[in-house]
């Protein structure tokens, strides 16, 4: 077999020839590729890099898991060509989690960050801490998870970018730029990203902020700093045959032929849900996910009619529940009996 030895060059590009193996002294490069079709169950001749072994940072393997073709090649240029990659979507969607199945895959370490209210500057490149070193206290400089993901063989996604705080958000810029380097201002030092690292977000908004009332606590994006992520994908909900699949994947006890007629209903009413927002007569959705976590609590409760009270009809308002109990008679054919919607119809 030919080999290539690669030194001090990053590995970006997809290796064409079947025979050819990249040797990385330090193992910290993709040695291997994988075949898309095969991997990812998709229609697309393309090969990428990966690595051959995991360690204790590469996300698990959902078997279960059905991949976007779109948004897989998005992240995919990710990871082969050192994108930056943003993917937004409607929540439940399974935007972190395609990233991070795309990285189990790969036997890509990957790291989730919340960029909630609560991140700061501090968290994340690092602060002075007193520590013990023989006998005595000291100061000495602790990195924060930035730091030391730049410097390793690293997906990181930013997981809720469109709420990180602003001091964060122009933290982040200066590692933007695939060969933009990370400075220390407090150690005199700059850091220079491993090959490996990548960096990956996931937003509900496309940087404008919040616009449907769903997302409080979302900020406009800096539209210079937007500008710097180079693919942005949208990852919408899935097509009814698709999202059926993942569902039962997912609750296999419905895999029967009365139980896939259950799951057809089921995201069926989560289908009229999401029209119903869209034209603006209800203020909430049900997402993949809650259609998942209805059927799962229809096992616990052995009462699909409870299971949908306790999981989405108790979140939404008042006024429209009314609403939601025809989406559900429309799929069901019979009346939902909840007492919310009884004792509201009394008032």
């Amino acid at each position: 077999m030919k080999q290539i030895r690669i030194i001090g060059s990053p590995f970006f590009c997809f290796i064409k020839k079947m025979n050819v193996e990249i040797i990385d002294p330090s193992g910290s490069l993709p040695d291997i590729e994988l075949d898309v079709r095969q991997t990812f169950d998709l229609d697309l001749d393309l090969k990428v890099p990966a690595f051959s072994t995991a360690n204790e940072y590469v996300p698990s393997i959902d078997e279960a898991y059905r991949f976007d073709e779109q948004t897989t090649l998005a992240i995919l240029a990710g990871f082969a060509h050192n994108r930056r990659v943003m993917i937004q979507g409607y929540h439940g969607s399974g935007k972190s989690t395609h990233i991070e199945q795309v990285a189990a895959r790969l036997n890509w370490p990957c790291l989730r960050i919340n960029l909630d209210s609560h991140i700061s500057r501090i968290d994340l490149l690092g602060k002075d801490a007193i520590v013990l070193k023989d006998g005595k206290q000291i100061t000495e400089f602790k990195e924060g998870i930035l730091p030391w993901a730049v410097q390793n063989p690293t997906a990181l996604v930013f997981d809720e970018y469109d709420a990180g705080r602003p001091d964060v958000m122009f933290v982040i810029q200066r590692i933007l730029e695939v060969e933009g380097k990370l400075t220390l201002l407090d150690q005199n030092k700059v850091i220079t990203p491993h090959p490996s690292f990548r960096l990956f977000s996931t937003s509900n908004t496309v940087g404008l902020g919040d616009t449907t009332g769903l997302y409080h606590g979302t900020q406009q994006i800096n539209q210079g700093q937007l500008d710097r992520w180079h693919i942005v994908s949208i990852l919408n909900y899935l097509d009814p045959d698709l999202e059926l699949n993942v569902v039962l994947a997912k609750v296999p006890s419905f895999d029967t032929k009365d139980g896939r007629e259950e799951i057809v209903n089921m995201v069926s009413t989560g289908n009229l849900t999401r029209q119903g927002f869209a034209n603006g007569d209800i203020s909430t959705l049900m997402s993949p996910r809650t259609i998942i976590t209805w059927a799962e609590n229809t096992l616990i409760f052995n009462d699909r009619n409870k299971a949908f009270e306790v999981t989405f009809l108790n979140r939404c308002d008042e006024t429209e529940r009314s609403i939601i109990a025809e989406y559900y008679q429309r799929c069901f054919n019979e009346d939902l009996e909840d007492s919310a919607v009884d004792s509201m119809e009394e008032d």
